[in-house]
């Protein structure tokens, strides 16, 4: 059974790209601060089905000719070693990383401004890797008050002190490897330097959500609140657009709060404000791309169990506390839902119960939920992924994929060997010994082939697993929740 398509990816690259280049027509030239993740957005893909995690550089590929990209990542993070969560890097090695792929797509990226510059050792040490590759860099400064002393950040001692940065295209888009690293600002900078030199240039961003025109309590714009509880963001109706112009439409605190003074910055530079409002400032045309509301709705409520099952793994981990779970909690009721909306929830516990260990539920797209449980030579997770596989090649499932013979062997060098303390197999292992037996086995061969087809799936554990099960999880593109308890009593886990 298919999975069902609630957005249209072919029109949303057509329609967002579309409306970009009507901003640009708006100002001449237009600095796009580009929030959110731009190559692996799968929140995104999660919320709106038929959404591909890469669809915003998609897009942008379709403006290529008129696009430059300009990084901005913050000296005080790379003197921190400031990692971003979800990949597990540095934002100094994710810059990096975000240059290879632009580049890999088409794209030019421009140069690298380094922002809150106090000549900060690694900053500075930085700088000098980034010019070695070939990397244009500039520098930008803190500004005493920022943001609300205007009268020293719109002036020659203020933006005026940042460097210039040289861009020869129409859209430059302002991207960073994280929050804060000072996007905003880059941009604003920019107009404050292009209005000196007599060039119109003008500012619009680009945030997936909230979506806008959504509802304030659509399952979608809820997911995102969920997505950010620890941020303790929320969503809200724009008043400055209420009051403006009598339409009720979506934004969120931070940018609700910091309006006025941005409105102010823009009269300032400008001698008047573009804009009457933060949702005037925007370019998303998300919502004009959904073209099946109950598909995002449902999936939606999916993303916030998944986001309330990673809150409280997180309170059990010691790297949280009780608001992001108490928060979601109150978004799960707006959205009136419960874990029990998650099938793979009860089955998984419920097979935990049955065999006193840990255990593993996955539906599949026919919606049949099937289980795996901890075996003397299988974890739970391994057993799961096996059994799926066979579910999805129709292989009897008393058929064995891989040989004890061939397992046992794999146990003995982990203990013996490789000094681990658990001898079962971790389902990367589990998925190699696939791949060796599929070279002489009909039936490896063909479950082995079925592996594209778990992207998406659900699946929940009856306990915390380890990175290695997390991980692998993550690279299958499986949605994974895990009840917050541990297998064991120990204080160390991996």
């Amino acid at each position: 059974m298919e999975a069902r398509i609630g957005f249209d990816k072919d029109l949303y690259r057509k329609t967002q790209s579309e409306h970009i280049m009507a901003r640009i027509a708006k100002f001449g030239k237009l600095y796009l601060e580009f929030g959110g993740k731009l190559f692996d957005d799968f929140h995104a893909s999660r919320v709106l089905p038929g959404f591909l995690p890469d669809s915003k550089i998609t897009m942008l590929k379709q403006l290529r000719d008129q696009t430059e990209i300009v990084i901005a990542i913050n000296a005080d993070d790379i003197e921190k070693n400031k990692v971003r969560g979800d990949i597990g890097i540095t934002y100094d090695m994710d810059l990096l990383r975000l240059v290879d792929a632009f580049v890999a797509n088409g794209l030019y990226v421009g140069s690298v401004v380094l922002t809150r510059w106090r000549g900060q050792p690694s900053a500075v040490a930085y700088e000098k890797k980034l010019k070695a590759l070939g990397l244009r860099t500039y520098r930008h400064y803190p500004i005493e008050g920022y943001p609300s002393n205007l009268a020293l950040i719109v002036s020659d001692e203020g933006y005026g002190r940042n460097d210039y940065i040289e861009t020869t295209r129409p859209l430059v888009v302002v991207t960073a490897p994280g929050p804060g690293s000072g996007k905003l600002a880059t941009c604003l900078s920019q107009l404050y330097h292009e209005q000196k030199r007599g060039v119109q240039a003008g500012y619009a961003k680009f945030e997936t959500f909230p979506i806008w025109n959504l509802p304030l309590n659509h399952p979608v714009n809820l997911a995102y609140e969920a997505a950010t509880a620890d941020l303790r963001d929320v969503n809200m109706i724009d008043p400055w657009h209420l009051e403006a112009y009598g339409e009720t439409y979506v934004n969120y605190n931070r940018d609700v709060e910091a309006f006025p003074v941005l409105k102010a910055m823009f009269e300032r530079i400008f001698g008047e404000s573009p804009y009457q409002s933060p949702t005037d400032m925007g370019v998303n045309m998300i919502a004009s791309c959904i073209v099946d509301d109950g598909v995002c709705r449902e999936a939606a409520k999916q993303e916030i169990i998944r986001r309330y099952y990673d809150a409280l793994c997180e309170r059990r981990k010691g790297n949280a506390g009780d608001e992001p779970v108490t928060k979601i909690e109150f978004l799960m009721k707006k959205a009136g839902i419960t874990v029990a909306d998650r099938p793979v929830v009860a089955a998984a516990n419920v097979r935990a119960a049955e065999t006193g260990g840990p255990a593993a539920a996955m539906q599949m797209p026919d919606g049949t939920v099937l289980t795996g449980k901890t075996s003397p030579l299988l974890g739970a997770s391994s057993a799961l992924i096996l059994n799926a596989l066979k579910y999805l090649a129709g292989i009897d499932d008393a058929i064995k994929l891989i040989a004890p013979e061939v397992i046992e062997p794999i146990m003995e060098l982990k203990v013996r060997y490789l000094g681990n303390h658990n001898p079962l197999l971790h389902i990367d292992e589990i998925l190699i010994a696939l791949a060796l037996a599929a070279s002489e086995n009909e039936s490896a061969k063909a479950a082995y082939a079925m592996l594209p087809k778990l992207a998406s799936l659900e699946v929940h554990s009856s306990v915390i697993l380890s990175q290695v099960d997390v991980g692998v999880f993550k690279k299958l593109g499986v949605n994974l929740t895990c009840e917050p308890v541990y297998h064991s009593k120990k204080l160390y886990h991996t």
